[in-house]
């Protein structure tokens, strides 16, 4: 009903979503091939160009759902109780999304051996973050207005 800060940090999230779609993961050299993972799939590097070696698209659907519903609970803001279950099902989707990411990241460098971690390791956690922290700020709102109500 209120719907200050909570707007903004659900849109960080979606924003930190959606950036994870496009920007690498985790990079690792095997000889004289560069591999790198992003949410679609483990993409090389070799002298002939860029090729996609593997896809994800169970990766890549949940990426999108979670932005997607991060987006949507923007705008649920008169229904309160449904946005905050709504926020509870993108953290735990965005903790699904950090177990994949983690598991395809260790497949693909046999054990986090000679790994560089990129930009798209950390927004996962960044996407938790903000998801957290419009929840907490839908939960003050309702205790605002229920002190609100108590003074009428």
């Amino acid at each position: 009903m209120i719907q200050r800060v909570q707007s903004i940090w659900l849109f960080l999230a979606s924003l930190t979503l959606f950036l994870l779609l496009i920007l690498p993961i985790v990079a690792t050299h095997a000889g004289n091939t560069e591999l790198w993972l992003q949410v679609a799939g483990v993409y090389s590097r070799t002298a002939d160009g860029v090729l996609k070696t593997t896809s994800y698209p169970g990766l890549l659907g949940l990426t999108v759902a979670g932005c997607v519903l991060c987006l949507i609970a923007i705008f649920l803001f008169k229904n309160r109780s449904l946005q905050k279950n709504m926020i509870i099902v993108a953290i735990v989707l965005i903790l699904v999304i950090i177990l994949c990411i983690a598991g395809y990241a260790y497949q693909l460098t046999s054990g986090f051996q000679h790994v560089s971690l990129n930009i798209g390791a950390a927004l996962p956690l960044l996407a938790l973050i903000f998801c957290a922290l419009a929840f907490r700020g839908i939960r003050h709102d309702e205790q605002l207005i229920r002190s609100a109500d108590r003074l009428r």
